[in-house]
């Protein structure tokens, strides 16, 4: 993945109001998305270490360093995305919706 640039666009009305409350509102989106990249870190991190310390399959070292963690994780069969798990959360309950209309 190559790095990611976001553009945003607020109306003049929308800038007034968060211009109300806020003293910056691109640094407050720099913050908010480093405070989601932390989040996000803190919960990945958690949930595939478990994962992987009871994987019996899985007998390499768990990486110390964000990148390599990342990259180990992300290149792993089981490993799915959030839009993917949705979907296929998605594509389960029009089975099952399915199943019961034919019923």
């Amino acid at each position: 993945m190559a790095n990611l640039k976001i553009t945003i666009t607020i109306d003049d009305t929308d800038q007034k109001i968060l211009l109300n409350d806020l003293g910056d509102i691109d640094d407050w989106c720099q913050n908010a998305i480093i405070g989601k990249i932390s989040y996000c870190w803190d919960i990945m991190q958690r949930e595939w270490t478990n994962k992987l310390l009871y994987d019996k399959l899985f007998t390499d070292p768990i990486p110390s360093n964000k990148k390599d963690f990342v990259n180990l994780i992300t290149a792993r069969s089981d490993y799915t995305t959030q839009k993917q798990r949705d979907e296929q959360r998605e594509a389960q309950h029009a089975e099952y919706v399915a199943k019961l209309a034919n019923q």
